[in-house]
């Protein structure tokens, strides 16, 4: 007899092929949704401090345990030597150089949970540091070596309601009653939450019993050392943060007293925070709050003591996602998104000038598009980062101190064997006026492998999320399989994108969903332009807000055939009082509460409009979706189906937010999406 793990993954061949194959209609120079599970990516690259080196992980993923698994890889600089540091079915990440490089730090799941380990890099000798209760995330070194400090979750006994007789000795009660008491009481990703805060540990580096530094009724978030052996936190310790989420401060603790010193008071979020490589002042990030829907990250600078506040780059108009101090102290280097494309810059602390670096960072979204990157530096200025290419998942890139932009170079090639194999869908840049205000907007279109401009394709229209997100010209296998199946696939980023400055994201500040349904038919129209897209096989799809916008569209539109509407919001109404951050969603996306503003709230609700729909319908959502919950698909199900609107709803077991979070649950996505189109004209 077949062992388990056999029969389970012939039964997913099996649903693959039959799905794929019909679907494709192509020969096997092209994608496959199996394929999946032999992409790799390189994430949270760490150059040594000398610059010599760069150690990763390298995320692949295991087609037996369905899941995205990573080891530890470095590479030699100069020669371009690349040799493991870990192997086997584990998770290792988070690799942290000591300060003097001759020790890496790292987080491994390879023994009883998720631990600390250390190697050294001489000798290549192992040990794990911790035995800890939680996951640690956020590990950092003392600038002596000796410590490391991460973050934990500590587990606090829940409140005590009611006292329960005591039951017959064998009895077999039901489990006891769960009281909630909190406004946040269950996260996507982690589902309802247990008691507790992260707080925050040191260890010593030579192992040993961790110091719990901070016990409180609040998170903190991954603290970083000053030169002098300080720490700096961000946390939110107002007594009002369940109706303000965002409106934390910046505190500088002593690891020897555990005494802190609140070092901002302003109202909004203040936080990654990094003393200068002397010690006298501090960067952070942040914001003034406004409550708008979107709000930049900010660059500012004060004196060690908390004093003399002050905004760099401020012209820059680009939320900064990360940034790291020169050793000179006279500059950082930041990580931006402009245009759909992630960056890295030189930012001059004294005039603000802003210089690019780097052009492609990013690539870490397998599923789709999206932004999002890494990026570390030498003592000398060496820069290490992740590379997003359209036609690649992340390699790890490295560019010389002082080199220009084009002398960044791709270290590592981890996909190359698979897709020498297997050709991808050319991606083109689109940019067309909306049909609303002729604004500019910019788009994306992906051609089938062999595409043929003398032919008529159908055309996907894949929508984004966010809504204050942003895609671009990167990797995407849910993309790519769609183009592999025959479609031409458009995306893009419509008002209320991120990446082109506060002023286009915030066009749908309270706005939303409105004129970005016309930006996204706008480019719909651009793209059948070109001559080559068939106007009777128009299909869209698109999640969590592409969601939206989805179900927002077949109710403004018939020109669509199908549509797969993924995890949406179908009553912001019941979104508010269901999601896992109402505080932020009704104050920051609406003028207040739900009760108080029916009308704004039905009128860009999808509910409102689906007496108009006619288009065939497909829902697709996580059953453990707490963003987005599955009380909002079900709704919109029946509403459908009252309509007797040709309609269909896909559950997808365990599954969050992240609906493609696991290789398998990305492949039953897309194959679920071909198969409603299929069915509906399709490639035919």
């Amino acid at each position: 007899m077949l062992p388990i793990r056999w029969l389970q993954l012939s039964v997913l061949l099996l649903l693959v092929v039959s799905f794929s194959r019909p679907l494709l209609g192509q020969d096997q120079d092209v994608l496959e949704p199996m394929d999946v599970f032999q992409m790799e990516l390189g994430s949270d690259p760490q150059i040594s401090p000398d610059g010599k080196y760069i150690v990763y992980s390298r995320t692949f993923h295991d087609v037996y345990s369905d899941r995205a698994l990573s080891n530890l890889w470095m590479i030699d600089v100069a020669t371009g030597d690349h040799r493991p540091l870990t192997t086997g079915t584990a998770s290792d990440r988070s690799p942290r150089w000591s300060p003097d490089g001759k020790r890496i730090a790292y987080v491994s799941s390879r023994d009883a949970g998720s631990q600390l380990w250390l190697r050294w890099m001489d000798s290549g000798q192992t040990a794990k540091l911790s035995s800890l209760p939680s996951g640690p995330s956020g590990i950092a070194w003392s600038p002596d070596g000796k410590w490391l400090s991460f973050t934990m979750f500590v587990e606090q006994a829940p409140p005590s309601f009611v006292k329960m007789p005591a039951k017959p000795e064998g009895a077999e009660w039901a489990k006891p009653a769960t009281v909630i008491d909190r406004m946040t009481y269950r996260s996507d990703g982690a589902g309802y939450l247990d008691y507790g805060y992260r707080e925050i540990f040191v260890l010593s580096s030579d192992g040993g019993t961790p110091v719990q530094l901070t016990d409180s009724d609040h998170d903190h978030a991954a603290p970083t050392w000053t030169p002098d052996g300080k720490l700096l936190t961000s946390a939110n310790t107002h007594p009002d943060r369940e109706m303000e989420p965002n409106n934390s401060e910046i505190f500088e603790l002593d690891p020897m007293t555990g005494k802190a010193k609140k070092l901002t008071d302003r109202k909004g979020p203040d936080r990654s925070p990094k003393a200068s490589p002397d010690g006298q002042f501090i960067a952070y990030l942040g914001n003034d709050e406004q409550y708008l829907g979107f709000q930049a990250s900010v660059l500012s600078v004060m004196n060690r003591d908390g004093s003399g506040s002050r905004t760099v780059a401020q012209s820059l108009d680009r939320s900064i996602n990360s940034f790291e101090w020169s050793q000179d102290g006279r500059g950082v280097f930041a990580s931006f998104d402009n245009e759909g494309r992630g960056k890295i810059a030189y930012i001059n602390l004294r005039g603000g000038a802003v210089e690019q670096l780097v052009d492609r960072v990013g690539g870490l979204s397998l599923g789709r598009p999206y932004g999002g990157g890494a990026f570390s530096v030498s003592k000398g200025g060496d820069l290490a980062f992740t590379v997003g290419m359209p036609d690649r998942p992340a390699d790890i890139g490295f560019l010389k101190n002082g080199g220009p932009p084009d002398a960044a170079r791709r270290l590592t090639a981890l996909n190359d064997d698979l897709f020498t194999r297997k050709g991808v869908g050319e991606v083109e840049t689109l940019w067309t006026e909306s049909s609303f205000d002729g604004r500019q907007v910019q788009g994306w279109i992906v051609r089938p492998p062999g595409f043929d401009p003398s032919k008529k394709y159908p055309l996907i229209l894949e929508i984004h999320g966010g809504p204050f997100t942003n895609y671009g010209d990167r990797f995407a296998a849910e993309i790519q399989l769609y183009a592999a199946a025959g479609y031409v696939v458009l995306y893009g980023n419509p008002r209320g994108s991120t990446s082109y400055g506060a002023e286009f994201a915030n066009l749908i500040h309270h706005n939303y969903p409105s004129q970005d349904y016309d930006d996204l038919m706008s480019m719909v129209d651009a793209t059948i332009a070109k001559g080559y897209v068939d106007e009777d096989r128009l299909y869209v799809t698109g999640g969590s807000g592409g969601g939206v916008l989805t179900a927002w569209i077949v109710g403004k539109t018939d020109r669509f055939k199908a549509a797969v509407v993924q995890k949406p919001v179908i009553n912001w109404y019941s979104f508010v009082l269901t999601a896992d951050n109402p505080a932020f969603f009704y104050r920051y996306w609406f003028p207040g509460l739900p009760w108080d503003n029916l009308e704004h709230y039905m009128k860009r609700s999808p509910i409102s409009l689906v007496g108009n729909v006619t288009t065939p319908t497909m829902l697709l959502t996580g059953e453990r979706d707490y963003r987005t919950p599955m009380s909002e698909t079900e709704q919109y199900y029946m509403a459908l189906r009252l309509e007797e609107v040709e309609s269909v709803m896909v559950r997808i077991p365990e599954a969050s937010h992240g609906i493609a979070n696991r290789p398998s649950q990305l492949i039953s996505k897309v194959v679920h999406v071909l198969e409603w189109f299929s069915r509906h004209g399709g490639t035919d």
